[in-house]
């Protein structure tokens, strides 16, 4: 497994990174308590010391279900978790409707807003040290921005967590450029990434972690098991999952995707690895891009995605597989 420190830290993380949204249940079409704990071990057994979750992941089964599978191994991890996301209160920006399944148009379900106020801070991180079962939390990380809170109040309550000693490094995840140097001290920033999704290039977020020694953490870096080549055209879904509305789930996308993966099988072959785990190393082998949160819903899974972080690219495989999306899908 390849380690990097997390910006200009201490923390030293596996560059695959346990993501724990699916955990949850949120979203995904559920998932099963024992079957998490169980991807958990499998994924720190095979050389992952990064997990990343949320309260808003199951408001808050994902954080309950890590602090169960970390009895004993706590200090061997390197945790990971958000605040700003609430749903027991109306302040801030309001995001969307949910229900314990997924996002609705319902307006009499739970209204997510996104939150910043310092109180509020001070509140999510007791809940989340109380979930986890700890009494510090490594990476604490503000979920999406708020825009009715100014940065300056967010930054002051968080920097006062870190003095406390219950929080160890602050970072931002879906931030912009100019909202990261408002923030100033933090040392990551995590943002949906992936071969199809590279808006972040575009607008500067990579490029300015790279030059600021900001680690960049990327989230569904498998476009959430798209890159896997394991999803056929005629997958169904279940009730809540994210992926119903998502056009790149489309039978026709799916169709040119797996073509896709199945022109990558030479490569494949040559490392040893899966299409997943060659994406994967493909993602934290761009400049910039320090860690992938890869999802998991069994150990299998887990195992897998842990695999990739011992993958070693050449240029010209690189160049290999940029020739071969160009191909199906244009240049990103």
């Amino acid at each position: 497994m390849l380690y990097r420190k997390i910006g200009n830290s201490e923390l030293n993380a596996s560059v695959i990174a346990l993501g724990t949204w699916v955990m949850g249940g949120w979203m995904w079409g559920g998932a099963q308590e024992q079957e998490s704990i169980s991807a958990i071990h499998a994924g720190l057994d095979a050389g992952i010391n990064f997990l990343d979750t949320a309260p808003i992941y199951g408001f808050g089964i994902s954080e309950q279900i890590i602090g169960k599978a970390l009895k004993g191994r706590r200090d061997k991890v390197i945790l990971a978790t958000k605040c700003g996301m609430r749903w027991d209160i109306e302040k801030g920006d309001f995001a969307f409707m949910s229900n314990r399944t997924g996002v609705t148009r319902n307006e009499s379900d739970m209204k997510i807003y996104k939150y910043l106020g310092s109180e509020s801070i001070m509140l999510e991180v007791e809940r989340s040290l109380k979930n986890l079962e700890t009494d510090y939390i490594d990476l604490y990380q503000t979920h999406w921005q708020d825009s009715t809170t100014p940065i300056e109040e967010t930054m002051t309550a968080l920097s006062k967590l870190k003095e406390q000693g219950k929080i160890r490094e602050i970072g931002v995840s879906n931030a912009t450029v100019e909202q990261m140097k408002i923030y100033g001290a933090i040392v990551s920033d995590q943002e949906k990434y992936n071969m199809f999704m590279r808006k972040k290039e575009e607008q500067g977020n990579v490029s300015y972690c790279l030059e600021n020694t900001i680690a960049f953490l990327a989230y569904s870096p498998l476009a959430q098991g798209l890159l896997t080549g394991k999803i056929t055209p005629d997958r169904k879904f279940n009730e809540g999952d994210v992926r119903i509305s998502n056009p790149l789930f489309s039978p026709e996308n799916l169709v040119k995707v797996n073509k896709f993966c199945g022109e990558l099988k030479p490569l494949t072959e040559e490392h040893s690895c899966t299409v997943g785990q060659l994406c994967s190393a493909w993602t934290f082998s761009r400049p910039g891009i320090t860690h992938l949160l890869c999802g998991a819903r069994t150990p299998d899974q887990a195992v897998e995605n842990a695999m990739a972080g011992d993958i070693t690219l050449s240029a010209a495989d690189i160049a290999s597989i940029d020739a071969l999306f160009g191909k199906w899908f244009g240049k990103a």
